[in-house]
């Protein structure tokens, strides 16, 4: 009785680690990850990241419709897809928040929310948290910034101050792009993602 008491409890650890255990963020300077994956975007097509490569890279943001953060940053994270976009880089959210579907981060959802936001770029459903475990994302916003080379070259935050736009010092991802297409080296690779945790299911 002993042994199966013991072997139940190792069990029960076990599993509850499995569920804890969350991907370290992608390093600075990996390839772009699951690119061939195929995620429904709003406009209903199924989409792959190299899909969405543009001449000068991409910008992946993990993202979503219900996190206050989001909402706090949506303005300028409209800005910055769009001044992404006049700098050839291609530009894709992506909603991981698959235990929050039925809690305002459906498919339909996200739709009409894009519609709201006037939305010019992808926004796709990352079922089962597929492209944010391999990314090793856990918050929205996140950011995450390829080269034409499709080689990561910046991670986290939109810029320094999630709370007040009026206060932000350095806006890290406009900067990134900035080097990046001059051909420059990126001043500041990584910087500390604000936001709520992605909601996976259990």
């Amino acid at each position: 009785m002993k042994k199966i008491l013991s072997a139940c409890l190792l069990l029960s650890a076990i599993t509850i680690l499995a569920f804890s255990v969350k991907n370290d963020p992608l390093p600075i300077g990996s390839s772009l990850p699951k690119a061939d994956n195929t995620v429904k975007d709003i406009s209903g097509k199924e989409i792959s990241l190299k899909s969405a490569i543009r001449e000068n890279g991409l910008l992946v943001i993990f993202s979503c419709n219900t996190c206050p953060v989001v909402k706090g940053y949506q303005a300028r994270m409209n800005e910055v897809c769009k001044y992404t976009l006049n700098k050839k880089i291609g530009v894709i959210l992506l909603n991981p928040n698959e235990g929050y579907r039925e809690k305002g981060d459906s498919y339909e959802d996200m739709q009409a929310y894009a519609k709201k936001e006037g939305f010019g770029w992808f926004y796709a459903e990352d079922k089962n948290n597929v492209l944010a475990d391999a990314f090793g994302a856990t918050r929205t916003p996140e950011v995450f910034l390829f080269d034409k080379n499709n080689k990561l070259i910046y991670h986290g935050a939109i810029d320094d101050n999630p709370n007040d736009a009026s206060g932000v010092k350095r806006k890290h991802l406009e900067e990134a792009i900035n080097e990046v297409v001059s051909g420059k080296a990126v001043s500041v690779h990584e910087s500390r993602s604000v936001g709520c945790s992605i909601k996976r299911k259990g």
